[in-house]
């Protein structure tokens, strides 16, 4: 990319970018910065090319993409080969580390799909570069990275992007339109059914070699080292507390999205979290079978609400059941709103569909984004503005709520944790704290 254009128009955009971040979460109107439209292609690193690191790839390839990161040789190896192809020459590295010390100077944004407990020291690396930058949800591995990455952003002023696809969309939108638009009247409760088990009970599995081409010290990354192990690359790390976010962690930015953005939760100062049910965890793994319920207290124009969260459908209450009969349709991965004049789901549709046919549809009042999470901080990158799931006002705080779950679940069944956002503790059980932030190994800090 022309470093003339890169410094002038990043020094033009970003000297406002804090502001519209704010003004896109509390005004509820877009925020369109003047700019030229450049182009330039943006210079890229994708740091984790398996998985869900193949959209970044998709989208790093419409660009200039400077370098890929990935620990697996393996997967690099069959992402060159079935993505790369001949469009481009990028570097290659297994530790972004180095990729960020060499390649800073090329890049104007970071693409991040690692496992859970790379986020934030990725991300946090890239920004303190002055780069944009996209993480995959959860945006981090515990809530002080959260935050730690929403000033951060703030501070260096650089457009940041949470993988949460459902906030860019439209649905999520007209949700809250029609309960702002008073179609269920105040929300009492909220039920959201996150769709997945993570987690398990036990012991450290027994260490084995580590297989061919995978560096494995940069995978464990911050995480305190051990051996390698069945049940982690490439998938199931997501069951494990030092490296993924469980249930809640892994499920919640999508579904539990739904009511933050309807009920505003990133005002929320204090609320409690009670735990109703957990089975298993262990020192190693998250409980399974969770159910948890946030309440939080009324604010101006919301009533007091308990918003209750489902590890998956078999664990599904008795109103969502009724909801569905008279839907006539069964929720799978779903949020049910219940305000004290009728219903709404996540679908955008009053329940049952008589209600809704009668219901004038709201007109839309929300911003939206522009296309999917990396085509949306694209645009802003080029346009000004602030990308919808951006770092300090969406992602931050919605990850911080979904791993505060994490707190009461670990505190047991019937337990209830009192939260303290801006102190980032809880205020009547000091045990909880512990969980609020990791140790770090060297040379990995956050």
């Amino acid at each position: 990319m022309n470093r003339a254009f890169n410094r002038r128009d990043f020094l033009k955009r970003t000297a406002v970018t804090a502001g519209a971040a704010a003004a896109w979460s509390l005004s509820g109107t877009p925020t369109v910065l003047a700019a030229d439209s450049p182009n330039e292609k943006l210079g890229v690193a994708v740091i984790g090319a398996g998985g869900m690191g193949g959209y970044s790839m998709d989208c790093g390839l419409r660009e200039n993409l400077v370098a890929i990161v990935d620990v697996d040789e393996k997967t690099i190896a069959r992402t060159m080969k079935e993505k790369v192809k001949d469009q481009a020459k990028p570097k290659i590295f297994y530790d972004y580390r180095k990729m960020l010390d060499q390649c800073h100077r090329d890049l104007d944004v970071v693409l991040i799909a690692t496992p859970d407990h790379h986020h934030a020291p990725a991300a946090i690396r890239a920004i303190h570069l002055g780069k944009h930058a996209f993480a995959q949800k959860p945006l981090a591995h515990n809530i002080y990275e959260c935050y730690a990455l929403g000033k951060a952003a703030r501070e260096k002023k650089v457009c940041t992007q949470m993988g949460n696809q459902g906030y860019c969309g439209d649905g999520i939108r007209r949700v809250a339109e029609y309960i702002a638009a008073g179609a269920i009247g105040k929300v009492l409760e909220t039920h959201t059914i996150l769709g997945r088990n993570f987690g398990g009970s036990g012991g450290r599995p027994e260490s084995k070699p580590v297989p061919a081409g995978l560096h494995w010290d940069e995978w464990i990354g911050p995480a305190p080292y051990r051996d390698y192990h069945d049940g982690l690359h490439p998938f199931s790390w997501r069951s494990w507390r030092q490296f993924g976010t469980g249930t809640i962690g892994d499920m919640a930015c999508h579904h539990v999205a739904v009511p933050f953005m309807a009920l505003r939760l990133w005002e929320v100062k204090h609320f409690t979290i009670e735990c109703i049910q957990t089975t298993g965890g262990s020192e190693e793994m998250y409980p399974q079978n969770n159910i948890v319920c946030y309440h939080i207290p009324a604010r101006d124009q919301f009533a007091a609400s308990k918003c209750y969260v489902y590890d998956h459908a078999d664990l599904k209450p008795e109103v969502m059941k009724e909801a569905e009969k008279k839907a006539g349709r069964p929720f799978g991965e779903f949020t049910l709103f219940v305000g004290d004049k009728g219903m709404i789901g996540s679908d955008a549709r009053l329940i049952p569909q008589s209600e809704h046919d009668k219901f004038p549809p709201p007109q839309p009042t929300l911003p939206r984004a522009h296309g999917g999470p990396i085509d949306d901080l694209y645009w802003c990158i080029r346009n000004g503005g602030t990308p919808a799931s951006n770092f300090p006002d969406a992602a931050a705080p919605l990850t911080s709520i979904a791993l505060a779950g994490h707190l009461a679940q670990f505190a047991g069944q019937g337990s209830k944790i009192e939260w303290d956002v801006e102190k980032m503790a809880s205020t009547n059980n000091a045990e909880v704290n512990q969980y609020v932030k990791r140790e770090y190994r060297p040379g990995w800090e956050v």
